[in-house]
Order: structure tokens, then C-alpha cells, then sequence
């Protein structure tokens, strides 16, 4: 499931192949996949407009047009950005396209069709209704910041952690790479956390994001790039923890399944 670091990728990908782009048609290849549009008014409202800018907030790529209209992608559980060279055909499972005018194409893939591409009146109107707490990567989001958005909560801090309402941008797969990182088992009450831990999960966060940024790293394409330590090569059942060679454990959590090192992550004290 695409998370920060991918969505980061696509930001850059759309950066190099789309901003300061003329749109010179837009191809809605599955109108289910659209919202807060028709097919007919996204064609009227963006064709031989200017693409300002590519921003990412958290898991969501927005493509501003102007002030007041932007393209928000959500990928879903394997949706993709593509750049498609000109003469080119849209690729497979591509659900909308914008066609540029000196470029080629950017295609929006979806084979599962579980995410959509939402026309709004702007980025900041977008983050704004669909609630969205601060991105996790922003500078401003510091370690005062991180410590409210937990704020004492009892829940497990693996399900704080991506409450995207809360912070935004970590996922089911790059939550356990961070608790890993930081030694914490998933299932830890969040309000049992001391200042050292809660320290010690930021630092976490933000090497384990940065990092898979730079490494080109996503949340399923490419985990081998990772540097040696890295609990995603190795997350899935017959896994060996990187650290102390433990086998991997599987755990069921909101229906998801995740996995921690017992040796590395001991269970907390209940």
C-alpha cells in the first residue's frame, strides 16, 4: 500500500515531468475513480491551464492548478503515478490521465480501484475538509508537535501512529519499520510512554521516512534497497529479525496484519 515514501516519489516524479506543463486534454478513463467532478466539467476547468505545482500532504499527491483547483490522489492499496512518453498508450489499469502539451502524459493507476482523484478547491481546502492532521514530515511537525498528537492516548501506538487525522503519512507497513526502529512492540499503550520513549519513536519516524525517501524505497517496490538493519526485507512470516536473527512474528491489529521482533520488541507488561 503506497505510503509517504511512495507518494514522495510521485510528488517528485510529477515535479520533474509536470509542473510548468500546459494540460492540453484530460482523460478520465474511469469516471467512478473521479470526485468532486464531472468528466466534462474536470476537461473544461483544467484544459490549456498550467500545472503550478505538485505538493504531497501525508499519503496524498496534490497537483495545484491555481488557488482555487487541485488534483488530490489517494492510491489506495496499489495505486500509482506513471509518466507516459508521448505516442505512448496509457498504461494498464490507468484511470485518469492528464495529457500535457510539450510533454507526455501523467497517468493515474488503480488496478484494485479502491482510490479516487479528487477535484478541489485548492490544496489547502482539501486538507482542510478531509480532516487531515499535520504532515509528519513538515519541519514544523517537531518533537512538541508529535508528543500532542499522541497526546496520552490508551490506545496501541501503532494505531496512533497512523491515525492520519492526527499525523499524516504513516501506514500499516512503515508503522512497523518505526517501531522497530525504536524497540517498542505495536501493541504499547500509548499513554504508558515516558519521555525517552516518546523521543526515541521521533527520531524513529523521521530517519525511517527520510531514509526510504532517499533510498528510493517504498512501502512494498524496491524494500531492497533499504540499508542493512531495516526490518522491510524481512517483514513477513519466516522472516529473521536484521538486528539479532529472531524469527519475525505475525500479529492481527484493525484487521491488518503486522510484524515485530519478540526479542527486540518485548510485549509490554500488562
Amino acid at each position: 500500500m503506497p505510503e509517504l515514501p511512495d507518494v514522495e516519489l510521485f510528488r517528485r516524479l510529477a515535479e520533474c515531468h509536470g509542473v510548468g506543463e500546459v494540460v492540453a486534454k484530460v482523460q478520465v478513463l474511469d469516471p467512478g475513480s473521479l470526485e468532486g467532478a464531472t468528466p466534462q466539467a474536470l476537461q473544461r476547468r483544467l484544459k490549456a491551464r498550467t500545472l503550478r505545482s505538485a505538493r504531497r500532504h501525508g499519503k496524498v499527491l496534490l497537483l495545484e492548478i491555481d488557488d482555487t483547483a487541485a488534483l488530490a490522489f489517494h492510491f489506495g492499496t496499489n495505486g500509482s503515478l506513471q509518466y507516459v512518453s508521448r505516442g505512448d498508450p496509457a498504461p494498464r489499469f490507468a484511470r485518469l490521465c492528464l495529457d500535457l502539451v510539450k510533454a507526455g502524459q501523467l497517468a493515474y493507476l488503480n488496478p484494485r480501484r479502491i482510490g479516487k482523484v479528487h477535484f478541489a478547491p485548492g490544496a489547502s481546502a482539501f486538507i482542510r475538509d478531509e480532516k487531515l492532521g499535520p504532515d509528519v514530515l513538515e519541519p514544523s511537525f517537531g518533537l512538541a508537535a508529535f508528543t500532542a498528537a499522541l497526546g496520552g492516548r490508551r490506545q496501541a501506538i501503532k494505531s496512533v501512529l497512523m491515525d492520519q487525522a492526527h499525523m499524516a503519512g504513516i501506514g500499516n507497513i512503515y508503522a512497523d519499520e518505526i517501531l522497530f526502529q525504536a524497540r517498542l512492540h505495536p501493541g504499547t499503550p500509548t499513554d504508558s510512554l515516558d519521555k525517552a520513549m516518546i523521543s526515541r519513536l521521533f527520531d524513529a519516524m523521521k530517519s525511517v521516512l527520510q531514509t526510504a525517501i532517499d533510498c528510493g524505497a517504498g512501502a512494498e517496490a524496491f524494500t531492497d534497497r533499504l540499508p542493512m538493519g531495516f526490518l522491510l526485507p524481512e517483514r513477513r512470516v519466516g522472516g529473521r529479525c536484521p538486528r539479532c536473527g529472531t524469527a519475525i512474528e505475525q500479529e492481527k491489529r484493525g484487521g491488518r496484519s503486522g510484524y515485530f521482533c519478540p526479542r527486540c520488541q518485548p510485549a509490554p507488561h500488562t
